[in-house]
């Protein structure tokens, strides 16, 4: 047994040392005076707190930056001394309680052992909040489990070397019953006798089966613990991916959002001020087109920058329409400074514009640059003076310009005029229609896809005129995302939310299988188990950013069930068992790659699944005798 046998081992050692006194009398009142409860506790609490703080410090030796995390191993020991002062009180208070009991000594180890387990399960509660919050979660729930997992395995491994380093003194207080006087002989012969017949004879097999189970159970947690790691892994390359993304797109063209084109018209307006003076200001108007219809194109571009490809596009944009040009009632036509009206276009980034921006209207042709004279629809875009009359005013003017622009990430449009229809064709199978309103035509292909909106002014808050207020553009905007065909991040850190389930099934199917084969394994190759399934995931990360996921899924995960079928194999020597485990962990690997590739779905089949594992675990452990009772033999030589 792990912890056990690290005890039992120093029995000789206690006796030696500890019983070497002249006075029986005396000998028996030191004990009681060095190993009070109180006393044991305090150092069971010191050192748990010393080795959080060591741990602290070679974790920020071996992942920090700078040395300033590993010297605040230091604070972090202080800290988890003062957070852990309730243990204290628990430990103080159910040492003597479980002393107090008539079991043999193992069996008060064992509740020690529980009852240290317990307490470091609320600190995991409140370390799992902390964690999620920090790192700003998406997934709550299942990353709140993850790390509560995590927090309290680390705790717990913690709390077990600091028993271990205090085993001699642990033994030696559940050696002093807690009522009655017990002789100096009697005592030793105790010891002697529990010695002699500890490890060749176990009394009770179930007190094992027992300490194995919360031993896997602790190793289950403490393996949450690296997968924590690899889960910021996959966010540090996911952040690269993103840098990477960002530097091309900005030297190649941003997403863009196109709005227009529009006419703005000042005029002038007389208004009194604070000193009853009349004076002359100027405002303007904002003329929308009556009809808008912009057929366009896109053509996707991938670009590889290192080991990651970036998807541009490139796009082509007809714009035609009308305007219907009027002026509201209450501004006298007058006061227009019609000399002065521009037409205007808005562009999210000018780097976007291949060819020089032409409009054609009423007939003449006008260059636009760059420069709005007003910012109340957009900050950034084109415009140009035009010749505009009072004989323009109330008939249609038609319009027409051609836009080539290229951009990156999505195109969106603005729907300024009294009714608007955007049609967009592309050769890209996987768009992803997004902004206020959904295309009401689409079709999307193998070929590529094809979408189209319609706005009429019944769906707009806003007429063919604006005057004097704020326009927000993406109120109102809609489009197109260019989306990658796979983000293998996303599908890896769904993955890694299961790594409870595929640690968890696993080491509980190895405790199974190692109880009925008589093979018990040791608490180290269980760990050696449970990393070749974390390594599963940074294969899993590594592949799948050169080849396609499903196919990264694949290898990664043939290459871990070969590892634990061979190792099995050597630990069992039985190809049958072998081959058994290697089958449920075939059926784990693709029943989590369902629920990876499921949306709406994967809860329902996720629970019916583990229903189903839960039913078969339940039905292959049927026929083990937990409790060891006459007539099966399920007793093992170690733990």
């Amino acid at each position: 047994m792990f912890l056990r046998t690290a005890w039992v081992q120093s029995d000789n050692a206690i006796a030696n040392n500890i019983f070497k006194t002249g006075n029986n009398d005396d000998t028996m009142q030191l004990l009681k005076n060095t190993l009070k409860p109180i006393l044991l506790a305090v150092r069971i609490w010191v050192f748990t707190s010393l080795v959080f703080g060591f741990g602290w410090f070679l974790f920020g030796i071996l992942y920090a930056t700078d040395i300033g995390m590993a010297l605040l191993g230091i604070i972090a020991a202080i800290c988890a001394a003062i957070g852990s002062l309730p243990v204290l009180l628990v430990l103080a208070l159910l040492l003597p309680r479980i002393n107090g009991l008539s079991l043999p000594k193992n069996s008060k180890i064992n509740r020690l052992v529980l009852a240290s387990f317990i307490c470091t399960l609320p600190y995991g509660v409140i370390g799992g909040s902390i964690f999620v919050n920090f790192y700003n979660s998406n997934g709550y729930a299942a990353d709140y489990l993850l790390y509560s997992l995590a927090v309290s395995g680390a705790l717990f491994a913690c709390n077990v070397i600091a028993m271990l380093v205090n085993s001699k003194a642990i033994l030696c207080f559940f050696s002093i019953p807690e009522h009655g006087n017990y002789s100096f002989n009697q005592i030793n012969q105790q010891m002697e006798t529990e010695q002699q017949y500890a490890l060749p004879q176990e009394k009770n097999a179930s007190n094992k089966i027992l300490i194995k189970g919360l031993i896997t159970g602790a190793l289950i947690l403490i393996m949450m613990i690296p997968t924590i790691f690899v889960s910021n892994l996959v966010t540090e390359r996911e952040r690269r991916q993103d840098e990477v993304v960002k530097e091309v797109s900005s030297k190649w063209a941003s997403d863009q959002t196109v709005a227009g084109p529009y006419i703005w018209l000042p005029y002038t307006v007389n208004i009194t001020n604070k000193d009853q003076k009349v004076e002359t200001v100027t405002k303007h108007l904002l003329l929308l087109p009556e009809n808008l219809t912009i057929a366009g194109n896109l053509s996707p571009e991938i670009r590889p920058r290192s080991i990651y490809k970036v998807l541009l596009y490139k796009s082509t944009l007809n714009t035609a329409g009308n305007f219907f040009i009027r002026v509201p009632k209450e501004i006298d036509p007058a006061a227009l400074q019609l000399a002065n009206a521009k037409i205007c276009f808005g562009i999210t980034d000018f780097k976007g514009i291949e060819e020089k921006v032409v409009v054609n209207f009423n007939g003449v042709s006008y260059e636009l640059s760059p420069g709005l004279p007003a910012n109340d629809i957009d900050s950034n875009g084109l415009s140009a003076p035009i010749n505009l009359g009072t004989s323009d005013f109330g008939r249609n003017i038609a319009f027409n310009m051609q836009l080539k622009v290229k951009g990156s990430g999505q195109l969106h449009f603005v729907p300024l005029s009294g009714y608007s229809s955007v049609a967009l064709q592309s050769t890209w199978i996987n768009p992803s229609f997004d902004g206020n309103n959904l295309p009401g035509e689409r079709s999307v292909s193998k070929e590529g896809f094809t979408a189209k909106w319609t706005v009429n002014k019944a769906n707009l808050p806003y007429g063919t005129i604006l005057q004097g207020a704020e326009f927000n553009k993406s109120n109102f905007a809609f489009g197109v995302s260019m989306v990658q065909p796979a983000d293998q991040y996303a599908k890896t850190t769904r993955s890694i939310k299961y790594a409870i389930l595929f640690i968890g099934l696993s080491f509980s199917l190895f405790f199974v299988v190692e109880i009925m084969q008589k093979k018990p394994l040791h608490p180290v190759q269980y760990v050696l188990v449970g990393l070749a399934l974390v390594i599963f995931y940074t294969l899993l990360l590594s592949f799948s950013e050169f080849i396609l996921f499903d196919q990264a899924y694949l290898i990664a995960s043939l290459a871990t069930i070969l590892l634990i079928t061979l190792y099995a194999k050597s630990h069992f020597a039985n190809w049958k068992t072998a081959a058994l485990l290697g089958s449920v962990l075939c059926g784990l690997y693709g029943f989590i790659f369902i629920l990876i590739r499921l949306e709406d779905t994967a809860l329902l089949v996720g629970s019916i699944g583990l229903f189903l594992v839960l039913a078969l675990v339940m039905y292959g452990s049927r026929k083990i005798n937990w409790y060891n009772t006459a007539g099966t033999k399920n007793d093992f030589a170690s733990i």
